[in-house]
C-alpha cells in the first residue's frame, strides 16, 4: 500500500479572516515537499493544524490511510508528526541528552537516572548523523545551528514519520546550512515525509522534490521541483491586483527637503543601511520574514545600539541612546507588536493617548484631567475610534481601533512628530479599517511628516509608498519608486536576492 501524509479539504477561519480554504495535497514517503507563499498565505496555520496546535474547521489529515485527530501537540508527536519551529522547543539549562529524551529518561534498577546509559544512547544518535556534539553539555551552550540539530535528533528519536521545518535556515551560516541539508537528505533516504517552509528560493531547488504554493489561504499550484523555474515560483506566489484600494487614495504631491538621512548604518542585526526620507514622503520597507526591516527601525529609534554609520535629522548628526531621545527629537514609532510593545492593554484609551505628554498634563502635584480628556477625545474623533468613552480599556478594542489609539498618541496637539515610523500598521486588521489607515498615512504625508511604512504585505507597500526599499538578510537588496511602476513580482525578486 502506498504510504503518504494527505491533507484533504482543510479549511480554517478566524474572526474576519479566512486563513485556509479547501487545501488538499499529499506528501510522499522519502520526499521533501516545499510549502511556499508570501507572508499571510496560510503556511503557519497549516503547520499548526498538522501539529495539533489548532483544529481545522473542515477537512481531514490522514497518515498512511489513517485519519488523524489531534487535541494537542503531544497527540501529533505520538502519531509520528514533529514540527521544528524557528523558536527552539528546548530547555537551555538541561543537557543535550536530557533534551533529546524528554520525559523518557532511562532509569536504573532503583529508579534513578541512568546517566551512562543516557549518554550512550544519545551518542549513538549523534554519531548516526555524523555530528560533533557532546551529549552532556547544556543545550543552551550550543550555537543556534546545533540547537536545531538537537531538535532534529529529538524528532528522529521519537520515530517521527513526518518532520516539518519552519524557516530552518534563517539564523544559519552557509556551512551550517550544508550540515542541515545533509541531515534532511538522510531523513529522506530513510523514508521520512518532510515539509519544508522557506522564503529562500535557492534552497527550495537544492533540497526539495515537490512544491505546494499557497496564496491568501488558497492552494494555487502543485509543482515538481525539477520541472519548475524560479520565475514560475515567483509568478505563482504573486499576481494579485492592487486595484481601487490604492488608486482612490488622496496623496501628497509636494515632496520637500531631506528630513532623515541614514548612511551605512550598522547594528547588531543589520549592516550597510543607507536611505533618505523627505518631508511629505512615504518610504516603504519591503522584505520577507527575517529580512531585518524592524531592526533598522529599532536602530534609528535608539532601541538598538548603532555600531557604525550615521543618522542625520534635518542635516544634523544625531546619536540617540534611547527611544526617549528619538521621541524628544520628533520621531515616533508604532511597533509591529502593538499589544506587547505599543499599548498598555489593561489601561484606558485616555491613559494610552496621554502617555508621551504626561509631564505636560501635570504640575508638581496635580494632573489636568480636563486637558487629558480633551486630548483623548480629540484622538477618538480624529481617528473614528469605536468606543463609548475614553475610559474604555484598550484590551477591549478591536485590532484596528488599538492601532488608531497608537496613532492618536503620536499626533496629539501636545506631541511634535516630524517622522512617523509604522511597523506592520495593518497587521490583523480588517479590510475596511486598512483602507482608513492607508488614507491616514497619506494624510500624514500631506501635513509634511516623513512616514516610514514597514509591511510584509507587498501590495500595500507598493500601493502606499513613494519610494520602496527592499531588504533581505539584514541588508538592502534594491530600491524602486512609484514612477518605476513596481510590481509584486519585481519587488519579491529583489526580496529574495542574497
Amino acid at each position: 500500500m502506498e504510504q503518504f501524509l494527505e491533507f484533504a479539504g482543510i479549511g480554517k477561519s478566524f474572526p474576519g479572516v479566512r486563513a485556509l480554504n479547501d487545501i488538499s495535497f499529499r506528501v510522499q514517503r522519502g520526499k521533501v515537499l516545499a510549502l511556499l507563499g508570501e507572508n499571510g498565505a496560510g503556511k503557519s496555520t497549516l503547520l499548526k493544524i498538522m501539529s495539533g496546535d489548532l483544529k481545522a474547521d473542515e477537512g481531514t489529515i490522514t497518515l498512511d490511510g489513517k485519519e488523524m485527530n489531534f487535541n494537542s501537540p503531544n497527540d501529533a508527536i505520538k502519531a509520528g508528526i514533529s514540527v521544528i519551529y524557528q523558536e527552539r522547543q528546548l530547555i537551555p539549562s538541561l543537557s543535550v541528552a536530557e533534551n533529546i529524551f524528554p520525559g523518557e529518561l532511562p532509569r536504573n534498577k532503583i529508579g534513578l537516572l541512568d546517566r551512562p546509559q543516557l549518554k550512550r544512547q544519545t551518542q549513538e544518535l549523534i554519531d548516526k548523523f555524523g555530528l560533533s556534539i557532546d551529549p552532556s553539555v547544556p543545550v543552551g551552550s550550543l550555537s543556534v545551528a546545533y540547537q536545531q540539530m538537537v531538535e532534529i535528533i529529538k524528532a528522529y528519536r521519537r520515530n517521527s514519520d513526518v518532520i516539518a521545518f519552519d524557516e530552518p535556515t534563517a539564523p544559519l551560516t552557509d556551512t551550517e546550512i550544508t550540515i542541515l541539508f545533509n541531515l534532511i537528505r538522510q531523513l529522506k533516504e530513510e523514508g521520512k515525509m518532510i515539509l519544508y517552509v522557506s522564503h529562500r528560493l535557492n534552497e527550495i531547488f537544492q533540497v526539495t522534490d515537490e512544491i505546494v504554493v499557497l496564496k491568501d489561504g488558497q492552494l494555487v499550484a502543485t509543482l515538481k521541483t525539477a520541472e519548475t523555474t524560479e520565475a514560475d515560483l515567483i509568478h505563482s506566489m504573486v499576481g494579485r491586483d492592487i486595484g481601487d484600494t490604492y488608486s482612490s487614495l488622496s496623496r501628497n504631491d509636494k515632496i520637500g527637503d531631506v528630513l532623515l538621512e541614514v548612511t551605512n548604518l550598522a547594528t547588531p542585526y543589520v549592516s550597510d543601511i543607507s536611505f533618505k526620507l523627505h518631508k511629505g514622503e512615504i518610504v516603504g520597507f519591503a522584505g520577507l520574514v527575517g529580512a531585518g526591516r524592524s531592526e533598522v527601525m529599532r536602530g534609528i529609534f535608539g532601541a538598538d545600539p548603532v555600531l557604525a554609520g550615521e543618522v542625520k535629522l534635518n542635516g544634523e548628526i544625531v546619536n540617540f541612546k534611547s527611544p526617549k531621545d528619538a521621541i524628544d527629537a520628533g520621531i515616533a514609532l508604532c511597533p509591529e507588536d502593538r499589544k506587547e510593545q505599543g499599548l498598555v492593554l489593561f489601561s484606558s484609551i485616555k491613559n494610552n493617548v496621554s502617555a508621551p505628554v504626561i509631564d505636560k498634563l501635570s504640575n508638581s502635584i496635580f494632573r489636568n484631567p480636563k486637558l487629558e480628556e480633551e486630548i483623548a477625545q480629540a484622538a477618538i474623533d480624529k481617528f473614528s475610534i469605536k468606543t463609548p468613552n475614553s475610559e474604555k480599556m484598550c484590551l477591549e478594542l478591536s485590532g484596528g481601533n488599538q492601532q488608531k489609539v497608537i496613532l492618536g498618541r503620536w499626533t496629539s496637539p501636545l506631541v511634535t512628530t516630524n517622522i512617523l515610523i509604522l511597523d506592520e500598521p495593518t497587521k490583523g486588521i480588517d479590510v475596511g479599517t486598512k483602507q482608513e489607515i492607508y488614507q491616514m498615512v497619506c494624510d500624514f504625508a500631506k501635513q509634511g511628516m516623513g512616514v516610514i511604512f514597514v509591511s510584509s504585505e507587498m501590495p500595500e507597500v507598493i500601493g502606499v509608498s513613494d519610494t520602496i526599499i527592499v531588504m533581505h538578510n539584514g541588508h538592502i537588496t534594491g530600491t524602486t519608486t512609484r514612477a518605476d511602476n513596481p510590481t509584486e513580482e519585481s519587488v519579491l525578486a529583489m526580496a529574495m536576492l542574497d
